[in-house]
């Protein structure tokens, strides 16, 4: 097995380019962090590249049969941006998915221009638990291989097919057949009597702007969560997570 200590080694320094959306587009390639998420990755079917390893700790990784690399807590440290560092940090593939491959799904979740990357990690987490067959990330969203959303989805984000799409005419290729549903503050139908289709699209918007005059005219139907007066809005992954929790 193969040891690196120098915060100055060319692999090190790739490595932390990672955590930029430009490098991690040009190498098709993300950053894990901690051994969950890539003892999930490795159940799951990622190529993993590489790992670095804390030295002392090979012996959790014997599930892992690729490159594995011994090294410093200083270099962990480098290589990932949170304050303690994790005594595993991983280098993967991106999984990408196709128009195709959400043919024939049921329940699907739209997110429009969301950028907060705890959120989106949050409601990844979320879809997996409550059945969702695939999400959609629809206009300016938050990157979904940047470490923050990776380490909120904690080991889910290959789980379930994710898709960018950017045009209106996409959507009616893939969903022109489902029941189209807008998430809307004022909308006229209360979650508790509404009645979900078996083809589904449930859209959301950010909690900045909400939906898009775009989406809501592609909506079928709107609905809105009840609650107390005394609460203005609820966080959008919370959001997510009762919706999909009534669907699932």
């Amino acid at each position: 097995m193969e040891e690196i200590t120098s915060l100055n080694n060319s692999l090190v320094k790739e490595t932390a380019k990672l955590h930029q959306k430009k490098y991690r587009d040009a190498e098709n390639n993300f950053i894990l962090e901690g051994f969950k998420a890539v003892e999930e990755a490795v159940l799951s079917g990622i190529n993993i590249e590489y790992a670095f390893i804390l030295s002392g700790k090979a012996d959790r990784y014997k599930f892992f049969e690729g490159r594995k690399i011994l090294t410093t807590e200083a270099v962990l440290k480098k290589i990932s941006d949170v304050d303690s560092a994790p005594e595993v940090v991983a280098v993967a593939k991106q999984k990408h998915y196709k128009k195709s491959d959400f043919k024939g799904l049921k329940k699907i979740i739209l997110l429009e221009n969301i950028k907060d990357l705890g959120n989106l990690g949050t409601i990844i987490r979320s879809a997996c638990a409550f059945n969702i067959d695939g999400i959609v990330l629809y206009g300016d969203c938050a990157d979904l291989y940047s470490p923050k959303c990776v380490r909120s989805a904690v080991g889910n984000l290959w789980k379930i097919p994710v898709i960018t799409l950017n045009k209106t005419e996409d959507l009616k290729e893939l969903f022109l057949d489902y029941q189209r549903v807008a998430t809307l503050p004022l909308a006229k139908h209360t979650l508790k009597n509404f009645k979900p289709n078996d083809k589904i699209l449930v859209m959301f918007g950010s909690e900045a702007d909400g939906l898009s005059e775009e989406l809501k005219a592609f909506a079928t139907e709107s609905v809105k969560i009840e609650m107390s007066k005394k609460v203005e809005s609820l966080n959008l992954a919370v959001s997510c997570a009762v919706i999909m929790y009534y669907l699932n």
